[in-house]
């Protein structure tokens, strides 16, 4: 049995499910007056992502990538980023999307791992573009996404919380907290 296949498909999965999660909550924020901002990178997004599980199939099913000894490593460090995950769409509810979906007025959701920094799906999927390859020593692959994934978060992150301070009550409820770091 083959487990890089089973985890791969996992993924496929888990990723399916979210973008049926964020579809439903575009619909409902839509049919409430919601806006969508910085729809023109979010193409590029989804295929930055997509092309994330194709380089990684390829680099472990075709090109010889295997678990290094210290797999574990980034295995438990990829199960964290599940907790945190869960945690910040949990947190959010139905604000939570791929897109970037703003309610005009809405309060910003300061509550669960938004308490301590302003974008944790962002560190999550950070996090996860490292790690999942390194579990498969798939080390291309963490390389060249973790590089792309920190270029498309210097247009989305700006992009969003642009759209959150014109659309939201976002600078009074976070003011000065740090984006990925705990703030003090």
């Amino acid at each position: 049995m083959n487990w890089f296949l089973i985890f791969w498909t996992f993924l496929i999965i888990q990723r399916l499910a979210e973008v049926k999660i964020a579809r439903k909550n575009e619909e409902t924020l839509r049919s409430k007056g919601a806006v969508e901002a910085g729809s023109s990178h979010y193409k590029w997004m989804v295929t930055m992502h997509a092309s994330f599980f194709l380089f990684l199939f390829a680099e472990v099913m075709f090109f010889g990538a295997f678990s290094p000894s210290w797999w574990m490593i980034p295995f438990v460090l990829f199960l964290i980023a599940q907790i945190i995950r869960v945690w910040a769409i949990t947190s959010l509810g139905v604000f939570w999307n791929t897109k970037i979906i703003l309610l005009p007025g809405a309060e910003v959701v300061a509550k669960g791992p938004y308490r301590f920094i302003r974008h944790p799906n962002y560190l999550v999927v950070a996090l996860e573009l490292l790690v999942i390859p390194l579990i498969y020593g798939a080390y291309v692959t963490a390389f060249l996404f973790t590089i792309l994934n920190i270029l498309m978060l210097r247009v989305r992150i700006p992009a969003e919380e642009k759209a959150l301070m014109e659309l939201t009550d976002y600078e009074n409820r976070h003011g000065e907290k740090q984006r990925f770091f705990p703030s003090q």
